[in-house]
């Protein structure tokens, strides 16, 4: 049986969506100013599907594994912000040594396993996951999300076949915000209904009011009990909007402005948040408490990554080579 939602459950989500949004806002400030470098895919939006799959998983034995939006996801599993935010600066406390940066966060201690930069590649992946769990007979599922530009990858068919031949525990995620990239849903497929993708398998699928945790956590406890009781994955399309552009280098001309200020009318921070003042769960001052402790919370994170030191060059070539004289040949610049 799901954990109840109670009143507790709707200010840990105002306190964690808020964070998430806050730390991603810092991200796209200081990389402006060069701090944090390569591509930056930011979540904004998006909040209301993590803070409910988080709800439905059990976070002892349930893993989850994601596309390059994925700085929040750790933070949920319990990964320290700080070392997120370390790793997207480049420093050696990072949670791969720096090395990763934004598009490759893990961290096997808490079940995070990514961060992947081509597009649908964490699809199989997460399937092999389940397939590993079901083999040692963990009872374990795995969570694998995906962008609406993902499913039309080929992987992704290959991969809802087999995890349905083999029943495997496994619920896909897709995150549609609408565009892949700059390219509209509808411009990519003869029907924007993408979870009905999962019915040429027999799967069990369907939509999610993804601005709505609840909702989110409703739908993902039952997929994910699904999987648990080894009848195999689920397929589910969870229908949510970015504020921000694909990556801070995007123009964002695909779309207007006006389309943006009205999404931002059913924002999942804002849903919470007036449902926590309407019902009162919580007072504005308690609300304002909680604002303060965001934003000290969000400069920790900085200040620690500004203060860690970047990693020795060397780690770089023990990263990728085993034997200590490394195989390669240096010319001397005449």
């Amino acid at each position: 049986m799901m954990k109840d939602i109670t009143n507790e459950t709707y200010i840990n989500w105002y306190e964690n969506m808020l964070f998430w949004r806050k730390f991603e806002d810092k991200l796209a400030s200081v990389y402006i100013q060069q701090k944090v470098r390569g591509f930056l895919h930011l979540y904004n939006g998006q909040e209301a599907i993590l803070a409910g799959s988080l709800h439905a998983m059990d976070l002892t034995k349930d893993r989850m594994i994601t596309a390059y939006r994925n700085h929040v996801q750790p933070i949920g599993m319990g990964v320290d912000p700080k070392n997120v935010m370390a790793e997207l600066f480049g420093k050696s406390t990072g949670t791969s040594s720096g090395l990763g940066g934004s598009m490759h966060i893990f961290s096997k201690e808490h079940r995070f396993h990514g961060g992947h930069g081509i597009v649908g590649g964490q699809i199989p992946l997460g399937a092999g996951m389940a397939f590993g769990d079901k083999y040692h007979g963990r009872d374990s599922v795995t969570l694998c999300f995906m962008g609406d530009g993902a499913v039309r990858q080929g992987s992704l068919h290959e991969t809802l076949n087999l995890a349905m031949l083999w029943k495997l525990p496994v619920v896909f995620i897709v995150e549609n915000n609408g565009y892949a990239m700059g390219t509209s849903v509808e411009r990519t497929s003869n029907h924007t209904d993408i979870w009905k993708l999962g019915l040429g398998y027999e799967m069990p699928c369907g939509p999610v009011d993804g601005m709505n945790p609840a909702a989110v956590a409703e739908a993902i406890y039952e997929a994910v009990e699904r999987a648990r009781r080894n009848e195999g994955p689920t397929f589910l399309e969870a229908k949510t909007y970015r504020y921000r552009g694909h990556s801070m280098s995007d123009a964002q001309l695909y779309r207007t402005k006006d389309e943006v200020e009205e999404y931002k009318k059913i924002d999942p921070i804002v849903q919470v948040k007036d449902k926590i003042l309407e019902e009162k769960i919580a007072s504005a001052e308690e609300l304002e408490e909680i604002d303060k402790r965001v934003k000290e919370k969000v400069k920790e994170c900085e200040e620690f990554a500004e203060n860690s030191p970047f990693p020795d060059k060397n780690i770089m070539y023990d990263s990728v080579y085993e034997q200590e004289n490394y195989p390669f040949i240096k010319h001397k610049l005449k």
